[in-house]
Order: C-alpha cells, then structure tokens, then sequence
C-alpha cells in the first residue's frame, strides 16, 4: 500500500529532471501519473523509463499555448477519470542579460514559460477538483522566487509571480479540501541545468562550474540537493499528511534561502 494509492496525479515537463523524479515518487507511492512533454518522440523512452504499465500516460503539448495546458488537464482526467494531483513543473530559464540589455521578448518568453503555464494549469486543475472537494496543486518555484541575482532578473521575476500566486490560490480554495505549495528548489544539476547553466553563469560574470560552487557554499549543507529530495517533499505533499500544509513556499535548496 502506497500513501497516493488510488490518487490521480498530472506532471508538465514530465519527461526529464526534477518532473520525471517527482512522476517516479508518485509511482512509487501507487499513483497514476500522465507525464506532460513537447516532444512525442520521448514518449516511448520515458514510459519505459517508469516502467509503470498502464499506471503511467503519456500527453504531448506545449506549455507556452495556453489551449496545451487545458488539454493537458483535460486529458488527465478523460483518460483516469479525474485529475487529484497538480504537479506545474515545466519552466526554466533562458534569454540572460542584464536588465539593461533585455528584450520585451525574452521577458515576455520567461513569463509565459513559468508563471502562465502555472496560472493557466491551476486554473484548468481547480475546475476539476473544487467539484470534487479535493485537490492538491505544487507550483515548482525556485530558491530565485525568494532572493534575487544579478543578469538572470526573467527568471527571478517568474518565479516570485508563481510564489505570489501560490500564496492567493491556497487562500480561494482552503475551505475545499485542496491545498496549493510551491517547490522551491536551489541548484540541482539536472540535464536542464547543464544546457541553461554555462549561458546563467555567463551573464552573472562566472563560468558553470563557479556558478554550481556558488550554489553549493550558500548552503548549509555545502552542496547540492538531488532530484529525489524534491520529489519526496511533493510526495508529502501529495498525501493525505501534508493535507495541513498550504500556501507553503517550500525550499528545498540546503538551507540557502533567508526565509
């Protein structure tokens, strides 16, 4: 028996980093969990990657449309029969530059990436859930949705909307049996951080591997976390336990955070 046994769980960015580790925590607790990814051809690989049988599905789409993450949604719960479980991961950085240098552009991509895949997710999610009187929706934020850094402002910007918003849905819908956290990881060097890495170290006047340093020496623990200490926060999260636990930013980044 599983602690997310019979629960219905819905991952964007599914398909690699933290998205595919918190899908394999969920599996492991006995939840069925669709795996959002643009790229179909990944499919195939990541289904057999979780190895979950009928458990694990498949949606294809594009965060950054707004039509993708309803279908996305929608689709959870036309193919298991409803949707318990949030997961908006999807999101990342790129375009970095000082302010100075930054174009309406990339400001506008980063937006729409982090913090509107999330609004437009949890907006299509509680559509879902508030019928059911049950629901529990995880924003992945970042440690940059708590402080702010030099040359990587789009990203900084993004997260702290998705923190703010996190904030406001857990006070909607308290009363009803739903609960809204956002994840807040540091620096964890997923497949992700090593493409978007060197160019965000590069705008903050450092190379990648002085930037994974600075990550590391702000913490308490002198190091990085890994993918799995995310995904077993969202799996608290996800069960009946964390029921108590709402409008949480939540670090998971070694003590580095000030709050």
């Amino acid at each position: 028996m599983g602690v997310l046994d019979g629960r219905v769980a819905c991952i964007t960015g599914g398909t690699r980093g933290i998205g595919l580790g918190i899908a394999k925590g969920f599996l492991d607790e006995g939840a069925m969990v669709v795996v959002n990814g643009r790229d179909k051809s990944k499919a195939e690989r990541t289904l057999a990657e979780l190895d979950a049988g009928d458990r694990a599905h498949y949606i294809a789409g594009d965060v950054k449309q707004r039509e993708s993450c309803e279908a996305i949604v929608d689709g959870t719960v036309d193919h298991f029969g409803r949707i318990d479980i949030l997961v908006a991961n999807a999101g990342g950085a790129s375009g970095h530059a000082p302010i100075v240098d930054l174009t309406d552009e990339a400001m506008q991509d980063s937006m729409v990436w982090n913090f509107w895949h999330t609004f437009w997710t949890m907006r299509a999610a509680f559509k879902h859930m508030i019928p059911q009187q049950y629901g529990r929706v995880m924003c992945v934020s970042s440690l940059e949705g708590k402080v702010g850094k030099p040359g990587i402002s789009i990203y900084v910007a993004a997260k702290h909307a998705i923190n703010g918003l996190t904030k406001s849905a857990a006070h909607e819908v308290g009363t009803l049996g739903i609960t809204v956290n956002a994840l807040c990881p540091g620096a964890i060097e997923t497949d992700i951080m090593k493409s978007e890495g060197p160019p965000a170290a590069k705008s903050m006047g450092m190379d990648y591997d002085g930037l994974l340093n600075m990550f590391a020496q702000e913490s308490a623990i002198k190091k990085l976390n890994e993918v799995e200490d995310v995904a077993a926060v969202a799996t608290l999260l996800a069960s009946d336990a964390g029921a108590g636990i709402t409008g949480s930013l939540i670090s998971i980044d070694g003590g580095t955070a000030p709050y």
